[in-house]
C-alpha cells in the first residue's frame, strides 16, 4: 500500500504546492527504488551506487544550491526530501546529505571560481562524489582538537593526519579535509589518487550498513596551493558545513519516525490477540501511538519552522541544534515504541523498524552528539560557554 503520510495536525497546509509536488517526487521515488534494495543492501553491507546517478536527475544532490547546475530549492523543499529518503533509510539519505551539504556547499561558499567550476558541475550530476573530513580518532566533539597537519613548502602544502567516521570516504572523488597550520583551521580540496593519500572501509557496523564509512590518510601528502579553499578560515567555516548537514538530518529523521509509527500503527490493527480483538484495542498500545504521533507533529512544526527561518537567512546554529537534538531523539524512542509493539518480529527484516533503529543511533551521534547539541542550546539560553 502507498504511503499515505502522517499528518495529524494539518502540517500539509503550511506547504505550497511546490514544496508538495517536491515531497510527492521524493516519496514516490523513495518507494519505487530505494524500498525494495534497502533490505538486501542492508543485510550485504552494500551501498547501491546505482542511484547516485537517479538521485542527480532528480536535482537531489546539493539540492538547496545556485547555480553551478544546481536545483535551487528552498530550504523547506530540500528539507523534504531528505524527509522521504530517510524514510526508506538513513544511510541513502547521508549520502546527499553529505554531498551536498558537506562537500558541495563549503566548495559553493569557500571555493575559488575555478574550484566551483570544476567541482560543482561533477558533484551535482553525480559524476563525482565528495567526503568530507573533519573528524579524527581522538577527535571528534572536539574538532579544535584536530592533529591533522599542513605545512606550507614553497607553493605546495604538506598534510599529515587520519580522519575517521568518514561517509563516502573510499568512493570518493574528492575529500574536503580540514587541517591545523599555522595560520589556522584550513580546508582542502584532495583528489583520489593524490600521493600520500590512501582510504580504508570500516567493517562490521551494525548500523548504517547500506552507506560507505571510512578512514582516510594523509602522509606527507603534497597538494598545490590552488587545492586550498581560500574563502575558509578558521574553524567556522567546517562549522558552518556541520549546520547545513544538521538541518537536512532534523528533517529526515522525521522520515525514519513516520516509517516506525506507520509499521507500528497497521500491525497493531491487523494482529489479533486474546480475544480477537487487534492488539490497537488496547490501551497501553494506544498511549505508545499516541505518544508517536504527538511527537511527530511537533517534530514537523520544529522542522518547518526552522525551513522557513533559513530560506529568510535567519536561522541560527543554535536553532538547529535545538532541531537536530530533538527530532533524532524523538525517532530513536519511536523506533523502540515500534520494536516493541510488533513484538518478536520486530526484530526481523520483514519490518523496517530494526534497520531504522540501529541507523538512529549513528544519527543520534554523528553530525554532533546529543550531550554537544544541549551543550549549544545551554550556551544560547544562559550565554555562558559550558564545554569543560
Amino acid at each position: 500500500m502507498p504511503f499515505r503520510g502522517v499528518d495529524y495536525f494539518g502540517v500539509d497546509s503550511l506547504f505550497s504546492d511546490e514544496e508538495l509536488l517536491v515531497r510527492q517526487t521524493a516519496r514516490r521515488f523513495a518507494e519505487e527504488r530505494i524500498v525494495p534494495l534497502v533490505r538486501d543492501c542492508y543485510r550485504e553491507a552494500r551501498f547501491p551506487s546505482e542511484l547516485i546517478g537517479e538521485f542527480a536527475e532528480l536535482g537531489f544532490l546539493g539540492a538547496n544550491l545556485e547555480g553551478y547546475g544546481c536545483a535551487g530549492m528552498s530550504n523547506v523543499e530540500y528539507g523534504l526530501i531528505m524527509q522521504e529518503i530517510e524514510r526508506a533509510d538513513s544511510g541513502l539519505r547521508s549520502f546527499i546529505s553529505v554531498q551536498g551539504a558537506l562537500v558541495m556547499y563549503p566548495i559553493w561558499r569557500y571555493g575559488s571560481d575555478r574550484q566551483k567550476d570544476h567541482w560543482l558541475p561533477l558533484l551535482q550530476s553525480g559524476r563525482a562524489v565528495g567526503c568530507f573530513g573533519l573528524t579524527e580518532p581522538d577527535f571528534g566533539s572536539n574538532p579544535a582538537g584536530m592533529r591533522t597537519t599542513a605545512r606550507r613548502d614553497g607553493g605546495d602544502w604538506i598534510l599529515n593526519g587520519e580522519k575517521t567516521w568518514i561517509t563516502n570516504g573510499s568512493v570518493a572523488d574528492v575529500a574536503v579535509v580540514w587541517a591545523r597550520a599555522e595560520e589556522g583551521i584550513v580546508g582542502f580540496l584532495i583528489e583520489r589518487g593524490t600521493e600520500g593519500y590512501s582510504t580504508s572501509d570500516i567493517h562490521g557496523k551494525w548500523s548504517m550498513r547500506a552507506s560507505v564509512t571510512s578512514s582516510l590518510s594523509m602522509a606527507d601528502c603534497r597538494v598545490p596551493d590552488s587545492a586550498r579553499l581560500a574563502g575558509a578560515g578558521g574553524l567556522k567555516a567546517p562549522l558552518s558545513c556541520l549546520s547545513q548537514a544538521r538541518y537536512g538530518i532534523g528533517w529526515g529523521v522525521l522520515g525514519a519516525a513516520m516509517d516506525c509509527y506507520e509499521t507500528a500503527r497497521e500491525y497493531t490493527i491487523l494482529r489479533k490477540q486474546f480475544d480477537g480483538r487487534p492488539i490497537a484495542s488496547h490501551q497501553l498500545v494506544q498511549e505508545k501511538l499516541a505518544w508517536m504521533i504527538t511527537e511527530i507533529t511537533k517534530g514537523q512544526l520544529l522542522a518547518v519552522q526552522a525551513g522557513r527561518l533559513k530560506d529568510r537567512g535567519r536561522v541560527e546554529p543554535a536553532q538547529i541544534s535545538m532541531l537536530k537534538r530533538n527530532n533524532v531523539a524523538m525517532a530513536l524512542e519511536c523506533a523502540r515504541l515500534s520494536r516493541d509493539l510488533l513484538g518478536a518480529n520486530g526484530i526481523t527484516d520483514e519490518y523496517p523498524v530494526m534497520r531504522h533503529l540501529c541507523n538512529l543511533e549513528t544519527v543520534k551521534t554523528y553530525e554532533g552528539t546529543d550531550h554537544i547539541h544541549a551543550l549549544i542550546i545551554g550556551e544560547k539560553v544562559t550565554g555562558v560557554a559550558a564545554y569543560r
